[in-house]
Formats: structure tokens, C-alpha cells, sequence
């Protein structure tokens, strides 16, 4: 909440993808559902053929029925159907085709002529009817398969989610990643179960149209589409215009998505420190991006609307004044024979071209953003994991607890070192204390033993295993991490606790719980173990929170424990139950202890003293007292600032600074 409307955008998500391959990998997606795809393609062209079969059946309506004069009249593909007898050749070159009667007559009093036109009206009301429910159908099965994609997608960016390294958390926001399983996806269902298959629809309409069109008569069929090439250019320039756009909008999209995670998250801080105002002028700016990127997106989709609508104006009236003045002089049109119901055919045909073009136009601009949130969902997809195992690697044995750390060299970022060939070892059942001033690289020491992170140069051994030769879930299964604000999920106390052993029992649970001596505050609670805590454990307190989360490590059973900071943010009272709790849960189990409070330091089997990525120090706590170095120095200038923040009211002997 501190960046402005300016921060970073990710890297891989600036990337601009070839849209082929996008495309290529939508499809992919689609495969499994091939059956229903092929039934949606029969009724995309069953939807298709209608649209293009009706203005030619009202063409030879007009030649056959109202134009009794013409010496030749026109039947359509569905001459023999409807029991004409035709033999086809449609209404070009003036080759001879009959009606659906020998010599039509324009008198309602004929029977073969209200029979003829009963039976064409009839056909065409029920092509109409047969083409809406193609079209009805065809959009259920599209919706139906693009939902079962779609769900399979979010489960994939999901697990790949899940699995990306703490690293990569660690520098992007998670609002961003919501906004790519959600928003992101959102779109992409939008555009591949609609507009998808509005656009091939169309597609298929005006290829269909086209080739109509050319058989009927070619000339004529030039003139209706004399204006194409000017569609296909307009069309291709303000799609890549809006596709540059799209991918902007669907980065502040995340933006928004990010800045509403965090300040939702820290309304407790806004509040306490009257940056309420801040935080919304902040989300103003950045809400402005958002809608400034959308309106570039849009003003180029909406531009393109009108321009081929234009476009089509123009065809359609080429087509008119063309046809008209060849009916005028009682000409043919290049060779072919001009009547006044080839002319309506040709009209309603431009029509129909024009249709789906417009209509492409608009739709075009939800292909344009699904194609955008698909580039930032294939982006992260794509991203490769820092820490990931080999594929020799083999499940972790029971671990016995032996950590060797050989000449271990880690950095984040290239060429700055956090530690500088770190070597210790711890045996068996040893508690090791790690501390040092921030920044010294005592966090990383521990990322290491369960594979945060990978070592940049050396080793690191559990058992005489390096880790990186075993599973990253076998290795883990027997390690707990106990976090200085330790997550709690919004879930009842005993799912809570039982989340690293799900398959423990109530009785295993509580007895946890007893260990981490949270039972007494939870039998207070309404509801007990079944109590349901709200987001991050809200209702509880900082003590009681690291309380459920010792309950939680001693529950997983783990043979290595590792105490990231787990008390520095509580009461002395509260720190006395968890010292308690920790002296249970850390015997026989080898353990490190990061700036954790002095009476935990104290009881250490070995101090390391980090300063700058390196163990400038290692003893005992008495022994390094006695040595009076830097861990002397640091402990009594901490011991120092104790004395002073309580005023004379603590004693040397029961202070406990905190060794950060």
C-alpha cells in the first residue's frame, strides 16, 4: 500500500505471446471434449446453412410467384424437396431452371400456385425454426464443455500455484495470482464458450455466403465483394491495436486485485495509523489505470464496429445500384441474366455477409481479452520453479536428525550473497540457536533445511543425504516450522490443528493441543475445538495463535523443528506456557531456534552467531558470555534496551531480550 499506480508488473506477464500458440494450447485443452465439439461443428453448420438458404428461397419466391413475366425463373437446392423438379443451376447466366410448377400464374385462384407458395413459406419458416435451435444447442454444448475446460484450467494454475517455490511468493503480490485464477479465467470462459463460437459461426456464415454468392454469379459476385479486402485490413489493424491494450488491461486488472488483497488484509493497521485516507487515494489511482487501459481496449473494438458497418453499407449499396440499373436497361450484368429476385437474393446475401462481420467486430473484443488473460495464465504456467526434484530423487527415510551445512553459498538475486560458505553441523536430538543482527542471513539458514530453497554452491545433509536428492514432500512430511505469525486458516480449532495430519484423530488432536498447553483457552471458547475462526485466526490473540500453531507442529510429529522468531511477539505470560510446550515438543527431536528469547538460548546446545552471511561465533551460551565477541556485545546491548524499556520494574535475572 505503500506503491502508487506505477509499481512492477510481472515479467512474464509483459511478454507479449504469439497468439497462434495461445491458441494452440486453448485447444489443446479442448481435445478431451472432441465428441461434444464435433455435435457443436454439425450444428454450427446446420445454423449456418439455414442463414444462408433463406434469401435464396425468397429470391425464387419473387421470380417464381411475383414476377410472372420472367421467361425463366429460378430454383434453389430445394427444388426437388419441395417437389419442383428442378434440376438446379441456380439464377446465374440465365441458365433455365423450373418453378415449382410449370407456368406459375400471379392468381391466388391457381391451384398449383398457392400450393407452391404454401409449400416454400412453409419451408422457410421451418428452416428459420431449424436454424434457431441448431444455434440453441450449439451454445448449451459449447457453455457446457467450455465450463468442464475452464474448471480444469483453475485446477491446473492452481496446483502450479501451489507448487511454485516461497521465492517466487515472495516477489509476486498475491492479489495479482487471485486475479489470474479468477478474473483471468473469467475471461477466457467468456471468450471460448461464447464468443469462440459466435466467430467461427460467423466465419463459417461468410465463407458460406461467399461461395453462394460466386455460384450464383460471379461478376455480381465481385461487386458484393468488392469491399472484403478493406475488411480483412481494418479488421487486422484494429485487432493487434486492441490485443496490446487487452494484455495492459489484464495486468491492472491484478493490480486491483492486489491492492484490494492488501489493504483488506491490513484494514487493522489502516486504521490504527489513520491511513484510511492514503489507502483509498492510493486505490483511486490505481482503479484509474485500470479503467484508462479498458477505454484505450475498448475505443479500438468499438472503432472497428462502425468501420466495417460502413464497409457494408457501401457493398450493399453497389450491389443495389448495380443490379437496379441492369434491370432498368434490360441488360445483363457481365453475362448474366439480371432479375429482380437474383437481385433480392444478392441483397439479403449482403446482408448476411455483413452480419457476422459486425458481429465479429464486437465479439472480437472478448477474443482479444481472453487471448490476453490467456498469455498472464500460460505466463505463470510456464514460469520454472526454483526448487523442484530431480528425477532420480527418492522418497526421505525416517529421519534420524543429523543437518551438516558444507560450504553452503545462497543468494536471491545473482552475484549478492546471503551466505558466504556457511559449514556446521547439528546431531541428533540438539537444539541449535541461531542468531545475529537482521539481515545477517539467519531466516535463510533455516529455508534451506526443508528446501525453501536451493543452495547456490555446497551441500546440505540430513543423514548424509543431500536434500536435494530426496523428495521436496518426503523431506518435509518430517519437518515443522513453528513462524513468528503463523498462519490459521478460516476453519474450525481442530481442522486447524490437525492441518499438517489430517488423517489424526479427535483424540490425537486434543492431546496436541494439551502439549502446547492451548487447551485451557480453547475449553473457554462457545464452541470448543469446533469453534470457527475467522481469516489469519481473527478472535484470538497473537500468544493464543502461536499456541494452536505449536499444537500443529507437535501433531505432524516431526523429527526436525525449526522456530522461526515463535515468541518474540508475545506476553511474558504466554511465552512461559509456550517455553513449557517447546521443552516437551523439542526433546528428542533435533531443532533450530532462530532469535528466539534468552531462556531458549540459554538451554541451546550450540549458539551460531551470523553477521553478514557468515558464523562469525558458535559455543554454548555461557561459552560465548565468557569470550565476550560479538555475541556478548549483542547480547548485552539487547540486554540493555530490556532494562530501559521496563523502567527499573525487571531484574537482571528474569529479563528476557529477545536475540534478534
Amino acid at each position: 500500500m505503500f506503491h502508487g499506480p506505477d509499481r512492477a508488473l510481472d515479467v512474464e506477464s509483459q511478454k507479449a505471446q504469439d497468439v497462434g500458440h495461445t491458441l494452440q494450447r486453448f485447444i489443446s485443452y479442448f481435445k478431451p471434449y472432441w465428441i461434444q465439439y464435433l455435435f457443436v461443428l454439425i450444428l454450427m453448420i446446420v445454423s449456418t446453412w439455414s442463414q444462408v438458404e433463406a434469401p435464396q428461397l425468397m429470391g425464387q419466391a419473387v421470380d417464381c410467384y411475383f414476377t410472372p413475366a420472367a421467361s425463366e425463373s429460378v430454383a434453389g437446392p430445394l427444388g426437388n424437396l419441395l417437389g419442383s423438379g428442378a434440376t438446379g443451376g441456380g439464377m446465374a447466366s440465365g441458365a433455365a431452371s423450373n418453378c415449382w410448377f410449370d407456368q406459375p400464374q400471379p392468381s391466388w385462384t391457381q391451384p398449383d400456385f398457392v400450393a407452391g407458395l404454401t409449400r416454400l413459406l412453409v419451408t422457410l419458416v421451418g428452416i428459420y425454426l431449424l436454424g434457431a435451435a441448431s444455434t440453441g444447442l450449439m451454445f448449451y454444448f459449447m457453455t457446457w464443455s467450455g465450463q468442464h475446460v475452464i474448471r480444469t484450467l483453475r485446477t491446473e494454475v492452481f496446483d502450479k500455484i501451489m507448487r511454485l517455490s516461497i521465492g517466487y511468493h515472495v516477489e509476486h503480490e498475491a492479489g495479482d495470482l487471485m486475479s489470474r485464477i479468477t478474473n483471468d479465467a473469467d475471461t477466457i470462459q467468456q471468450g471460448m464458450s461464447f464468443a469462440l463460437v459466435q466467430v467461427l459461426s460467423g466465419a463459417m456464415l461468410i465463407v458460406w455466403v461467399s461461395i453462394s454468392m460466386l455460384r450464383l454469379s460471379l461478376p455480381y459476385a465481385g461487386v458484393a465483394l468488392v469491399m472484403l479486402p478493406f475488411m480483412i485490413i481494418a479488421t487486422n489493424w484494429f485487432s493487434r491495436q486492441a490485443r496490446r491494450e487487452f494484455r495492459t488491461t489484464r495486468l491492472e486488472m491484478g493490480n486491483v486485485n492486489a491492492e484490494l488483497q492488501e489493504s483488506i488484509s491490513g484494514v487493522r493497521e489502516a486504521q490504527a495509523f489513520t491511513r484510511e485516507d492514503e489507502n483509498i487515494s492510493s486505490f483511486r489511482a490505481i482503479n484509474a489505470a485500470n479503467r484508462d487501459a479498458n477505454i484505450r481496449a475498448v475505443a479500438y473494438t468499438s472503432a472497428l464496429s462502425p468501420t466495417l458497418q460502413a464497409l457494408g453499407f457501401v457493398a450493399m449499396m453497389l450491389v443495389t445500384v448495380s443490379g437496379g440499373l441492369a434491370l432498368l436497361r434490360g441488360t445483363t450484368f457481365f453475362g448474366t441474366v439480371m432479375s429482380f429476385g437474383l437481385m433480392v437474393t444478392f441483397i439479403g446475401l449482403v446482408q448476411r455477409f455483413n452480419q457476422p462481420v459486425q458481429q465479429i467486430s464486437v465479439l472480437w473484443t472478448n477474443i482479444q481479452s481472453a487471448i490476453a488473460g490467456g498469455e498472464r495464465i500460460f505466463g505463470l504456467m510456464d514460469v520454472e520453479m526454483d526448487v523442484q526434484d530431480e528425477q532420480d530423487a527418492v522418497e526421505m527415510p525416517l529421519i534420524e536428525g543429523r543437518v551438516e551445512f558444507k560450504g553452503v553459498w545462497s543468494e536471491y538475486k545473482s552475484g549478492e550473497p546471503v551466505l558466504k560458505g556457511v559449514s556446521l553441523t547439528a546431531e541428533p536430538g540438539q537444539t541449535v540457536a541461531v542468531v545475529g543482527p537482521t539481515g545477517a542471513g539467519k531466516t535463510t539458514i533455516i529455508n534451506l533445511i526443508p528446501r525453501f530453497y536451493d543452495v547456490t554452491r555446497g551441500e546440505v545433509l540430513i543423514d548424509g543425504r543431500d536434500v536435494r536428492s530426496v523428495t521436496s514432500a518426503s523431506l518435509r512430511r518430517q519437518i515443522a516450522v513453528v513462524l513468528q505469525d503463523s498462519f490459521l486458516f478460516s476453519a474450525t480449532i481442530m481442522d486447524n490443528i490437525r492441518f499438517g495430519r489430517p488423517g489424526a484423530s479427535d483424540d490425537e488432536v486434543i492431546a496436541a493441543a494439551k502439549l502446547a498447553r492451548a487447551d485451557t483457552f480453547i475449553d473457554r471458547l462457545p464452541e470448543g475445538y469446533q469453534t470457527v475462526l475467522g481469516e489469519r485466526g481473527g478472535g484470538l490473540s497473537q500468544g493464543q495463535r502461536q499456541l494452536l500453531a505449536i499444537a500443529r507442529a507437535a501433531l505432524a510429529q516431526p523429527r526436525i523443528l525449526i522456530l522461526d522468531e515463535a515468541t518474540s511477539s508475545v506476553d511474558t505470560r504466554t511465552e512461559r506456557l509456550i517455553q513449557s510446550a517447546l521443552e516437551e515438543l523439542l526433546e528428542g527431536r533435533t531443532s533450530f531456534v532462530v532469535a528466539h528469547r534468552l531462556s531458549t538460548i540459554r538451554n541451546a546446545d550450540k549458539v551460531l552467531v551470523i553477521d553478514q552471511g557468515e558464523i562469525v561465533e558458535r559455543g554454548t551460551h555461557n561459552e560465548l558470555m565468557a569470550a565476550r565477541g560479538f555475541y556478548y556485545d549483542l547480547y548485552m546491548s539487547q540486554f540493555r534496551r530490556q532494562a530501559t524499556s521496563d523502567d527499573g520494574k525487571s531484574s537482571p535475572s528474569t529479563a528476557l531480550p529477545s536475540l534478534a
